[in-house]
């Protein structure tokens, strides 16, 4: 892809406490069991118990529900970020304003439809590589992991002869002019970076040949 010119730019819970009586020896044992297993474990077994009760189908399905949250919720909290990289696709003028926004498009020099969701993020960087631009600004090298990779090699295909345009921290840096296939992972942006901005990535990713942190 080749730069652009130089840019102008929860839920509550209210659990009510048991109260439980002491029941026969046969009961304390199995309570005693209970108790050294795993919190994992016992909503685990508590929700296939509950689930096999003949119970309304609106209660599995609340339970079933539960137990989705319990082990998807975490793994998809995303990593807060210092620096915000957002790079949006070109998009269909036709698309509603639920789906895509007008910015004004420095090659073009016309107002363009983008898409409002990033196809690539902060989320996305594993790695960069500043460099001093010639106008007192700077360029970098950005390095995406997996997902980013692929979204990026997905775009290069789809989308040849489209722009992408791409946002540092709010403010709109650069379009990039997708003229081939980019497999390799890798975003350059020529300038319009300030010190502050790679201040805030050198928190967040490495430098390109560094070792994982």
């Amino acid at each position: 892809m080749q730069d652009a010119a130089q840019p102008t730019p929860s839920v509550r819970c209210c659990c009510r406490p048991s109260i439980l009586t002491e029941g026969p020896a046969d009961d304390r044992e199995q309570h005693k069991e209970q108790n050294n297993v795993s919190p994992h474990e016992r909503v685990k077994q508590q929700t296939l118990q509950i689930l096999s009760n003949p119970l309304s189908i609106g209660m599995k399905t609340l339970w079933a529900f539960a137990l989705c949250l319990f082990f998807v919720v975490p793994q998809g909290v995303a990593k807060k970020r210092h620096c915000m990289f957002r790079v949006h696709a070109q998009a269909n003028p036709q698309d509603t304003a639920a789906f895509a926004t007008s910015v004004h498009a420095q090659l073009s020099g016309k107002d363009v439809a983008i898409e409002k969701i990033p196809r690539i993020s902060e989320q996305d960087v594993v790695a960069f590589y500043p460099y001093a631009a010639g106008n007192g600004t700077y360029g970098v090298l950005f390095q995406l992991d997996e997902h980013g990779r692929i979204a990026l090699d997905a775009l290069s295909i789809e989308r040849r002869g489209s722009l992408l345009f791409v946002f540092i921290n709010g403010r709109p840096i650069t379009e990039l002019a997708i003229d081939r296939r980019v497999s390799d992972g890798k975003i350059y942006i020529a300038s319009g970076l300030t010190a502050a901005d790679i201040d805030l990535m050198k928190k967040d990713w490495r430098l390109i040949g560094q070792k994982k942190r």
